[in-house]
């Protein structure tokens, strides 16, 4: 194994758990292992559920590490606990939103933030500015909201409303807009670009890994 994925939100279905293996193994080739941190059925979604789920990242990274995993990959767009992962690990580590917003700013095209949160989470304002457009889909406050056909609808149609308000790109502030699939959405029916978190952090460990793209 290469690659350790380390998804925030506590799942059984395999089919959600794997999602991000398979959409990096399509686009990168990266051959991987996910594993997900325990009893947070909701992922993280506000200050509190963060600060529960970092010492589990710590201890899930340190795991996969010690499995054989040359790289790790936090999928959370919020980034949480990555500087202490980075320092309690001595393999690669890329973050889901690090990525994805320092890809949005190479573009330098006017850009959007969808996200679960009430704000843009802090890489995004960092490296987009504090002031970047930022939306949450109607009626979505956490990751499982979006895995419902409502939920699905409600993401099209925010990325739909900051296109319209002038975005030329819309940028993923949350790792479960990839699980529903919205980026190749957003690129047929509303024709702009999309940049996905999860793609984006492929980007830098098919790099250090050797992906085939």
């Amino acid at each position: 194994m290469s690659l350790g994925i380390i998804r925030v939100l506590t799942t059984g279905d395999e089919s959600v758990l794997l999602e991000h293996a398979r959409v990096l193994k399509q686009e990168y080739g990266l051959q991987s292992v996910t594993r997900c941190i325990e009893d947070q059925p909701d992922g993280i979604y506000d200050v509190q559920s963060e600060a529960l789920a970092v010492p589990k990242i710590l201890r899930l990274g340190r795991q996969l590490q010690e499995q054989g995993c040359k790289a790790l990959f936090l999928s959370c767009a919020a980034d949480p606990g990555l500087a202490e992962l980075r320092r309690a690990v001595s393999i690669p580590v890329v973050s889901a939103g690090s990525a994805a917003a320092r890809v949005a700013a190479y573009l330098q095209l006017p850009a959007a933030v969808i996200g679960i949160g009430s704000a843009a989470p802090a890489p995004y304002r960092r490296l987009l500015g504090e002031d970047v457009t930022y939306a949450r889909p109607e009626g979505v406050a956490k990751t499982t909201d979006l895995l419902t056909p409502a939920g699905r609808e409600a993401a099209l149609a925010c990325a739909r409303r900051l296109h319209d308000a002038g975005a030329q790109v819309i940028v993923f502030s949350c790792t479960g807009l990839t699980t529903i699939g919205l980026a190749p959405r957003i690129r047929r029916e509303i024709g702009c670009a999309a940049v996905d978190a999860v793609s984006a952090a492929g980007m830098f460990a098919a790099e250090w890994l050797g992906g085939s793209a």
